[in-house]
């Protein structure tokens, strides 16, 4: 489903707001409609069976006064997971400063005013744009996660697939509380370091309220078609990532997306790579020690972080 991995990686903001029952401040502030919140069932399968041995990958960038370390993300995990290294420590704890996505993830706040001006379209809802069929199947997935398609009806597409994904995920016992980046981040917070952002939050949710609307259209189709098969798809993410398959995950996250959307991925996905590299050049004419954590997406593949610095003639290795 080439949008599941897209929502759940470049769209993990929203599911921040979820953490905490927050959702139901975005939500409330929006369409009035409920918290969602895991079911018992959900939370006594949160925590995952036996696995391999975590091994993420992180790279490093290094010149005559710096050091930088790449390490990927999961924006949303089960309990219990296990990801942390020994290498990842030593990294996280030699840096002075600390690079995030967003400096606020876990701010549902700051969200609300977004979502108000461009996740809602009570002149056009959901039901002037689906069939009834479509319609209908909206309604089941949205009944299975507490809501109803009339509740989800003035969302735009593109808001409704972010909810219908991650509250999916929510109930099959994924916790965007355990999200490796806001654990970096309270870390970062607790121990003083110097903490930074490539970007804001309307930036990375402005990404998707600018889409056409056929192209929303298709992620909201995707979402549906994919409604009960997403815990599994992020399933295989989490497993490729954590056992630093970095192969594997590019095929599981990118493949279909970046052969059937181009535009989209070049815009989720390449053009913010392109920006941080700069961010990153810009910084290595500092000196010092830093961690660069972003999603785990943005550092495999062609178009990764990696490769937009390679073109710049900056080298990341991968740390063995």
């Amino acid at each position: 489903m080439t949008f599941i991995p897209a929502i759940v990686s470049t769209a993990g903001r929203l599911s921040r707001a979820v953490a905490g029952g927050a959702l139901g401040l975005l939500l409330t502030a929006t369409v009035a409609l409920p918290a969602l919140t895991p079911t018992p069932a959900a939370a006594q399968n949160a925590a995952p069976d036996a696995a391999p041995e975590a091994a993420p990958a992180l790279w490093v960038v290094r010149d005559a006064d710096s050091t930088l370390y790449l390490f990927g993300s999961v924006h949303v995990l089960k309990p219990g997971t296990d990801w942390r290294t020994d290498r990842v420590d030593q990294a996280f704890a030699a840096a002075q400063d600390v690079w995030f996505e967003l400096t606020n993830p876990d701010d549902a706040a700051a969200a609300v005013p977004f979502i108000q001006r461009h996740g809602v379209s009570r002149d056009r809802p959901l039901s002037s744009r689906l069939s009834a069929e479509d319609f209908g199947r909206l309604d089941v997935a949205a009944r299975a996660i507490g809501a109803s398609a009339a509740q989800m009806d003035p969302m735009r597409p593109w808001f409704a697939a972010m909810n219908l994904t991650m509250s999916q995920l929510i109930q099959a016992g994924f916790q965007p509380g355990t999200g490796v980046d806001l654990i970096m981040l309270k870390r970062a917070r607790e121990e003083g370091k110097d903490i930074h952002g490539f970007e804001t939050m309307d930036q990375q949710l402005g990404i998707f309220a600018g889409l056409d609307e056929a192209t929303e259209m298709s992620m909201l189709q995707y979402s549906l078609d994919g409604f009960e098969h997403a815990d599994q798809i992020v399933d295989g993410m989490v497993l490729a990532w954590r056992t630093g398959d970095t192969d594997g995950l590019d095929r599981v996250m990118h493949t279909e997306w970046k052969a059937d959307f181009p535009a989209v991925y070049d815009a989720l996905l390449t053009q913010r790579n392109i920006d941080w590299a700069n961010q990153i050049q810009e910084r290595l004419k500092g000196s010092g020690v830093t961690m660069v954590i972003v999603g785990a997406g943005h550092l495999v593949g062609s178009d990764s972080v990696q490769a937009q610095l390679a073109q710049r003639g900056i080298t990341a290795t991968r740390v063995e």
